[in-house]
């Protein structure tokens, strides 16, 4: 009844900003053997920044097992460089087809796809339901995009799986892509594994509190 109840009278506005629904693979920065399709739930709050919550399926009972901030490069330039460590550049990741809005034509979604191709995320993983927990446990995962070398290429059944769930073909959609402009530059303190062989993770240690804290 409260479902209901909120349904018909709470506006329940951030959610309805979602429009737009990508599919795609992320590696464990700590750990690139591990590989996962995530679902990516898209609200723009501006041309420069994008906020999404990440499931492990469309479908109804998708559970959410984090969120992935995007930015334009604009911004991703003004962030300290230890901070532009955390993330990841898209590049790769669109030009090779493994970012896909699943149902939508392909000619529909290519301007946004251009203009994503130069933005950087931060994805952090709040449920490892690779490794079979049944809720969300432990301290969150930095995650870091698909990238075409070594540790950053996605397992091939992983993506042969999502073509046939949706009746695509990342190669096909990879050609298709070859125009899509590189960015004419990309951060390299992003994607920080790919120079300096090395992830990041977080651990829990027990601490005092304090009552002030600085801040920031």
């Amino acid at each position: 009844m409260l479902d209901t109840g909120a349904g018909m009278l709470q506006s329940l506005k951030p959610v309805k900003q979602i429009n737009q629904h990508v599919c795609t693979f992320a590696h464990y920065a700590h750990d690139p053997g591990r590989q996962i399709e995530t679902h990516h739930f898209v609200a723009r709050l501006n041309q420069d920044f994008l906020q999404c919550a990440v499931y492990d399926t469309d479908s109804a009972s998708g559970r959410l097992i984090g969120v992935e901030y995007i930015v334009s490069d604009k911004i991703f330039e003004s962030l300290p460089p230890d901070e532009q460590k955390l993330w990841h550049s898209h590049a790769y990741e669109i030009k090779s087809g493994l970012w896909v809005n699943p149902r939508i034509p392909e000619i529909v979604g290519k301007p946004e796809l251009e203009n994503l191709a130069k933005t950087y995320g931060k994805f952090w993983c709040t449920w490892q339901i690779d490794r079979g927990d049944k809720l969300p446990l432990g301290a969150p995962a930095l995650m870091m995009s698909p990238q075409g070398v070594n540790l950053g290429r996605v397992r091939p059944d992983l993506v042969q799986k999502r073509d046939d769930r949706y009746n695509i073909s990342t190669d096909a959609l990879r050609a298709s892509r070859l125009e899509i402009e590189e960015p004419e530059w990309i951060n390299p303190q992003a994607d920080y594994w790919k120079q300096h062989g090395k992830g990041f993770a977080i651990d829990i240690n027990q601490t005092e509190m304090k009552k002030i804290t600085p801040f920031p």
